[in-house]
């Protein structure tokens, strides 16, 4: 008994120190970015499991379904993540017999996952970097990895263009972008928020190009808070709407009719130290729907909102797996 009750003091404080540790830095936002949190999120469930050492399958599997669920919480709208999580677990339950080191397997499949994104990413850059012609104004919101690969991909293919970008509160992300490009040489400019009905018509924006947290079934769109005012700006002004995205953000449950959850942020975000008795609401994300995109940038091609579903569907089957 005294060895069983040391073991499961181990096994939990090793968890403590991994997976729960990770979960923790993603939802107090320490990690940020859709594929960074889902490398940070894998890196973590491989050393678990290193540490762990499982000798069958269905150990491993059990162990994982429990980091599943630790990750699956840290963040409410976080696909790329749990699209990773389920890649393993799907090609896991692939690999009967028992292999000789279930530990490796897992690392591989992990690192097999990151390639995928890798090299998803690369070629949505490419694609969204064809979209972009010489003399174009550019307008973004928040910040996006693969939005900004797309336009510092077009600028070092010679092609001349202005940037507009928004300071996106309350974190301002929007900061992120504006350095990223500036610092690239790309000519940027940096708005307030409530300023981007008005840059979509005085600045006479060709293009507006912005990145997607999550996506559904239906083609709808999650994206940070204010990508909808920016989509109704454009479709006031007849600004072609661009999201740009790997399809690996889909988001499943939405299939069976579960709604993608709007995360609330802390207050302390907006005001730290606000009058008593006031509300401070702080949503982190809001849909666009899909009559407002013109077309989604995936690796698969610049699809219809309405035609990713199907072609998810025949690419990628582990997404739909549990």
């Amino acid at each position: 008994m005294f060895l069983y009750n040391a073991c499961l003091i181990f096994f939990t404080v090793i968890f403590m120190e991994i997976v729960e540790k990770t979960a923790a830095d993603i939802k107090n936002l320490r990690i940020q970015g859709a594929t960074n949190i889902a490398v940070k999120a894998l890196t973590a469930i491989t050393d678990q499991i290193k540490s762990l050492n499982p000798k069958t399958i269905q150990e491993a599997l059990s162990q994982l379904h429990k980091m599943k669920e630790t990750l699956f919480q840290s963040r409410p709208t976080e696909p790329t993540m749990r699209t990773g999580v389920k890649y393993i677990l799907y090609n896991l339950q692939r690999n009967l017999p028992d292999p000789v080191n279930i530990s490796d397997v897992i690392s591989s499949l992990a690192s097999q996952y990151i390639t995928l994104l890798k090299e998803a990413k690369a070629r949505i850059q490419v694609i969204g970097a064809n979209r972009i012609v010489d003399g174009m104004t550019i307008m973004t919101h928040c910040h996006s990895s693969i939005v900004s690969g797309i336009i510092i991909k077009a600028f070092q293919d010679g092609k001349k263009f202005d940037v507009v970008c928004t300071e996106t509160r309350p974190l301002y992300q929007g900061h992120i972008t504006a350095r990223e490009l500036s610092e690239k040489g790309v000519k940027t400019t940096l708005i307030v928020d409530s300023a981007m009905r008005w840059a979509v018509q005085q600045k006479e924006v060709d293009l507006i190009l912005v990145g997607a947290d999550a996506i559904t079934s239906e083609g709808v769109v999650l994206n940070k808070i204010g990508t909808r005012l920016l989509a109704l700006a454009a479709e006031e002004y007849n600004v072609p709407f661009y999201v740009a995205t790997p399809s690996f953000k889909f988001s499943p449950e939405t299939v069976i009719g579960n709604l993608e959850k709007i995360e609330l942020r802390d207050p302390g975000e907006v005001w730290d130290s606000p009058p008593e008795n006031l509300r401070i609401d702080n949503p982190a994300f809001e849909t666009v729907a899909r009559k407002y995109i013109h077309g989604i940038i995936t690796e698969l091609g610049i699809l219809p909102p309405g035609y990713l579903y199907g072609a998810i569907v025949e690419k990628y089957p582990f997404i739909f797996s549990d």
